[in-house]
């Protein structure tokens, strides 16, 4: 798979749409922590309010994704209104992953400059004001190939703040880090991953590190673990999970999983699943 879709791949991309249409006054939004919101501006203009870019006036058609939405509120015109697509958007199975965990807390993106975007939303129009079955799902899976665009843009345009998505548009990390994601079971080392990307041991920790916010054995544990949370959530075996990301045992597994979150397997596993029901 290509370096964007393995990732997709291990954290499934889902949307929700649930507003489409004319928006007049005051829409409110709650904070979300299990799930990211989009706001796609067909027709403004709009103000959002809340979270770090209060005020922020939205005159042309724009697509705003929030990865970790505090509460917010769009605001258009009383008489004339605006139109507007709302969704919320999860990538795997909770509110953290190597996808939002790269991105700013707010990704703002006019629709002229993001490809493909006119012809995705003639779709959108399409399915959205016309009562035909499969309505919901259609408009759900446009906006899925909406964010898949939104996401190339990001790592195109530098629009990340370190992490996955920064190392992955990197050329040279890039080719390590999708072996790593391939094969997260495998006895790593730091020449082997220096090789892949053409580059010597030295100077690849130091770019690793600048470019990703982490060291290539931090970034690696990181994603075995979040590889494992994944799992768990699945109801798999913990003695299973702790071979299939590349710990020999569950008790490796326990240990390590106690210095990246902070606590054993088992007690993450009860609170996921506790938080994950209160945010339904």
């Amino acid at each position: 798979m290509d370096r964007l879709s393995l990732l997709l791949h291990r954290f499934s991309l889902s949307a929700g749409v649930f507003y489409t249409g004319q928006l007049c006054g005051i829409h409110n939004f709650e904070r979300d922590t299990q799930r990211g919101h989009v706001h796609l501006i067909k027709r403004g203009p709009v103000k959002l309010t809340g979270g770090r870019r209060a005020g922020l006036m939205i005159t042309e058609p724009t697509l705003l994704f929030m990865p970790r939405p505090d509460a917010h509120r769009l605001i258009a015109d009383d008489r004339d209104g605006a139109d507007v697509v709302c969704a919320s958007i999860q990538f795997g199975g909770g509110g953290h992953n190597p996808i939002t965990d790269s991105l700013p807390p707010l990704v703002l993106v006019p629709l002229a400059e993001l490809p493909g975007a006119n012809a995705l939303l003639e779709l959108l129009n399409e399915e959205a004001f016309v009562e035909q079955c499969g309505r919901q799902a259609a408009l759900d899976r446009l906006c899925e190939l909406l964010m898949i665009k939104l996401l190339r843009y990001c790592m195109d345009h530098g629009l990340t703040s370190g992490g996955t998505l920064a190392g992955l548009a990197d050329p040279r990390l890039a080719k390590t880090l999708v072996a790593l994601h391939e094969a997260p079971g495998r006895a790593w080392e730091l020449p082997e991953m220096a090789l892949l990307a053409g580059m010597s041991r030295s100077r690849f920790a130091v770019h690793f590190r600048e470019t990703t916010g982490e060291t290539p054995s931090d970034y690696l544990a990181s994603w075995r673990i979040t590889l494992a949370q994944g799992m768990l959530r699945a109801g798999r075996p913990l003695k299973h999970v702790a071979i299939e990301v590349g710990y020999g045992s569950s008790s490796a597994l326990t240990r390590a999983f106690i210095r990246k979150i902070g606590q054993p397997p088992t007690h993450w596993l009860r609170m996921a699943e506790k938080d994950s029901l209160s945010a339904t």
